[in-house]
């Protein structure tokens, strides 16, 4: 039976921040089919399903975006400003991981393309990923 409640709540969401190490630190970004910030690029990830968890959330949505799986990842933190998203109040959950040196990303669902970018070459983020992979940075979980 759904539940319907009187009060607005906010949509829950994940993002799976997924570095790996070569002769540079590389991160892994999606680049965006769809509003908002259509053709910008972004962290893989998206809403919580009813039916799973956070940790399987962003497993499924690592997968269905960039067909990458079997990368380890642990929560870094929760995001939650008030306007993160355009669209309506979102709170993420994040993640973080290291795939293989090998890893190759293809692009599915509602990503145009994903690839590996360099640390100090990046495009712009959409949404608040910016802020975010500083976070990661200052507090040294990627070297």
């Amino acid at each position: 039976m759904p539940f319907t409640y009187k009060y607005p709540r906010p949509a829950l969401t994940v993002d799976a921040i997924v570095f790996k190490k070569t002769h540079v630190v590389q991160v892994l970004l999606i680049q965006r089919a769809n509003e908002p910030f259509k053709e910008m690029w972004a962290f893989p990830g998206g809403f919580v399903d009813m039916d799973e968890t956070v940790e399987e959330a962003v497993v499924r949505e690592l997968e269905e975006e960039t067909a990458l799986n079997g990368i380890s990842l642990k929560q870094f933190q929760t995001v939650s400003a008030i306007d993160r998203d355009p669209r309506h109040r979102t709170v993420s959950v994040v993640f973080v991981g290291f795939a293989n040196e090998k890893a190759k990303p293809i692009a599915g669902d509602d990503a145009k393309n994903a690839k590996w970018f360099d640390l100090d070459n990046l495009p712009k983020l959409a949404f608040d990923h910016q802020e975010i992979l500083e976070k990661i940075v200052e507090e040294k979980l990627v070297v």
